[in-house]
């Protein structure tokens, strides 16, 4: 069985002149392998919120997710000590949002959903056993959402066996791990490209199986 959670770093933003977005858009998806796997992945995160956000002495104030964007590397380095022996792999698109052609700027949706089926590309789905389930956090209204699940699970379908049933979920990061996990991933993609800081990169790099930059037309 295969689990897949996406998360984005980033934003979708394209006015460079009077706002001030990412330079970068990453959508990356976490990739777990079975069962057990996933569910030390879960307990992973739950033991760093316990231990290191929340310690029984200091719970004035109770962080109820792990954020890339708000975590110290040290908390981070913790994470990953935690889950590093697991069946698990991370994928990535990093989109350079000075590149998107003119007439994809107000299609923000479309875009969104192309870079994620990019990702999905290059998963191997051999080993999917009798079962996808994908988890994406839910920030898309109800119409994106009927778009994006029509939209990739056509693209799933088309990868995987006939008997293997892919399922699409949008949850709230803060009510799933799976997803906080990913949340932390990704900030470490998003970070080495619109920062240049690679610290937590270095930590992770063991762990990513793809990675690339994508510019229209050609990726590199």
């Amino acid at each position: 069985m295969l689990y897949l959670y996406l998360d984005e770093s980033g934003d979708l933003g394209f006015d460079f002149v009077n706002k001030k977005p990412s330079k970068f858009f990453v959508v990356t998806i976490l990739v777990v392998r079975g069962h057990e796997a996933n569910r030390l992945l879960i307990n992973g995160v739950k033991k760093t919120l316990r231990r290191k956000l929340n310690p029984k002495n200091k719970r004035q104030r109770i962080a109820d997710e792990l954020k890339g964007a708000k975590t110290t590397i040290e908390v981070k380095n913790y994470f990953f000590q935690q889950v590093k022996d697991l069946d698990f792999g991370i994928y990535a698109i990093v989109l350079n949002k000075r590149r998107v052609y003119e007439s994809l700027v107000r299609k923000k949706s479309r875009v969104y959903n192309f870079i994620a089926r990019t990702v999905l590309d290059r998963i191997p789905f051999e080993s999917a056993g009798l079962k996808v389930e994908f988890t994406i956090d839910k920030s898309k209204s109800k119409p994106e959402i009927v778009e994006f699940n029509i939209y990739i699970r056509r693209q799933l379908e088309s990868r995987i066996d006939p008997a293997v049933p892919p399922n699409i979920y949008h949850i709230d990061s803060k009510e799933h791990c799976g997803l906080q996990a990913a949340d932390m991933f990704s900030y470490a993609v998003f970070e080495k490209y619109e920062r240049q800081r690679e610290e937590w990169y270095d930590i992770i790099k063991e762990k990513i199986r793809f990675v690339s930059v994508y510019l229209p037309g050609k990726q590199k």
